[in-house]
């Protein structure tokens, strides 16, 4: 990959769109972009109140960092200013009763799990 400037405040929020997969409520900015993966691996996320990630697991792994609101991840409560690292392999699900703006870096695409 080449170096990559992304200047978030000239790009607009986009609906996260994944099939089979309920993500109303939650929007996107791309930061990196894998172009071999075709995918970003560094993004922003906004979570409307109440918005909600089924279970889901890494394959190489998450950082998790929130820049603003209050977010679940599985069974951990994450507050502004909060970091968190997942293994690969782990798994859990994403939640904000009250909304959240998070940073994502995510290697790999997710595998839902039903």
């Amino acid at each position: 990959m080449e170096k990559q400037i992304t200047r978030t405040n000239e790009i607009n929020w986009k609906p996260l769109i994944e099939e089979g997969v309920n993500t109303d409520g939650i929007s996107v900015k791309a930061l990196c972009f894998d172009p071999v993966a075709k995918r970003p691996t560094a993004f922003l996320s906004k979570f409307e109140a109440g918005a909600s990630y089924p279970n889901h697991t890494h394959p190489a792994g998450e950082e998790i960092y929130v820049l603003e609101g209050e977010v679940r991840s599985g069974k951990d409560e994450l507050k502004q200013g909060d970091y968190l690292y997942m293994p690969p392999g782990s798994t859990h699900s994403v939640y904000s009763k009250t909304g959240c703006v998070l940073l994502f870096i995510v290697p790999e695409e997710v595998v839902i799990l039903k």
